[in-house]
């Protein structure tokens, strides 16, 4: 579980994709579990949703939606506050709908380019990139690995969930403009200087068609469909082109994060199988864990010590069954939320500071903290008296 929280071995070069190879087949070399049975641990919904989506993201991106999603949007910005506030707008709602560590990979890019073209810090905009894309994924169920995990786990209705994550998402990413701007008001004060275009081709047949097959699959999840089979069908479709080549799609997949799923899927079913799980749950403390401020103070906890999907996959076993709807939504939102805390919360936080490192711009641990603690502490607060009004309705309908 170090190997998840650092992102890395301190001593050998074994990442987190690597430590999940090596757990399972452990598991599996050392007779906790059988090859059979690994297999079955695995759940394969959320891996396809999860591979399904990351097709539909890259496709979009190949096509050049979201380099002229971005140009349009510098056409109409005036002031350095309303491009902060058009980064933050962006990166929430599309880490809604797509997964936010692909938003994050794709809008870093893009920020340092515009900011460095309007001769900008490009710090308070990338902090607005990272801490946006953790907030905004907390909307949906197909908005970060995590959810997605939650959404197979739980089968929580995906309309249902939306409309109660939407208000608390909304919220966060107002504050997160304010208090960017409260912070860096020198930064941000002033009309914005006259930026180039982004260069690149676009093809307008390609973009529609993606446009439209996203609009379908999320009528799809609002509907009630199976999520993986309707993403998987999109994302079929999709592949479906004369324009461009499978590979440079298959480029934008993070197949690192597929296998950790995969590994980590293996891990905890040993954990559950060898019977160490149960031991561990059976003990009076996490007995005593019957409070949904106390499970969803330990998600925040457990998210930033472990990483959010090693947590969740242990936490599932202390959703109860009677309002187990309220306590899965609960842990959506607390895991994501979790995941401004510190510059290591997240893997989205990781990719934006690792791909602004490689363009000189950096932004150490306590740069990054003096926005997320804050952060995450408010809107943490704020979800918690959210969560108690939501169950005590419940409980009266």
């Amino acid at each position: 579980m170090l190997v998840f929280a650092l992102g890395k071995s301190p001593v050998f070069r074994v990442d987190r994709a690597g430590i999940a190879i090596i757990g399972a087949a452990l598991t599996v070399g050392t007779g906790v579990m059988s090859f059979d049975r690994a297999v079955q641990a695995v759940d394969y919904r959320t891996i396809v949703l999860l591979f399904s989506m990351m097709i539909i993201t890259s496709y979009l991106n190949m096509s050049g939606f979201f380099q002229l999603a971005g140009n349009q949007f510098l056409n109409r910005l005036h002031s350095k506050s309303q491009l902060m506030l058009m980064v933050i707008l962006i990166t929430g709602i599309l880490s809604a709908f797509f997964i936010n560590d692909i938003i994050c990979l794709i809008l870093t890019p893009i920020v340092i380019m515009i900011t460095r073209q309007a001769k900008l810090n490009p710090t308070p905009y990338l902090l607005g990139v990272a801490t946006a894309s953790n907030i905004g994924s907390a909307a949906t169920l197909i908005g970060n690995p995590q959810n997605i995990l939650i959404g197979s786990l739980s089968h929580i209705n995906f309309a249902w969930y939306m409309a109660l994550a939407i208000p608390l998402t909304l919220l966060g990413l107002g504050l997160i403009y304010v208090m960017i701007s409260w912070m860096y008001k020198v930064e941000l004060s002033g009309q914005l200087p006259e930026v180039r275009p982004m260069i690149g081709v676009v093809h307008g047949y390609l973009v529609k068609k993606g446009l439209v097959v996203v609009f379908l699959i999320l009528v799809g999840f609002l509907m009630g469909f199976d999520p993986a089979l309707v993403a998987s069908l999109g994302a079929a479709y999709l592949l479906i082109t004369r324009r461009i080549k499978p590979n440079k799609i298959y480029s934008g997949i993070d197949f690192n994060l597929l296998v950790i799923f995969i590994g980590l899927f293996v891990i905890i079913g040993g954990v559950e199988h060898s019977g160490l799980l149960m031991l561990l749950i059976n003990t009076p403390w996490m007995k005593s864990i019957q409070s949904l401020w106390v499970f969803s103070i330990l998600t925040v906890i457990l998210s930033n010590i472990i990483s959010n999907v090693p947590a969740v996959m242990l936490l599932k076993y202390l959703v109860p069954l009677h309002m187990g709807h309220i306590w899965w939504a609960s842990l959506a939102v607390f895991s994501t939320f979790a995941g401004n805390l510190t510059l290591t919360g997240s893997i989205a936080n990781l990719i934006v500071v690792e791909l602004a490192k490689k363009e000189k711009v950096e932004i150490n641990f306590v740069t990054y903290l003096k926005i997320g603690l804050p952060l995450t502490v408010i809107m943490a607060s704020v979800a918690l008296v959210y969560f108690t009004i939501v169950t005590k309705v419940f409980h009266i309908i």
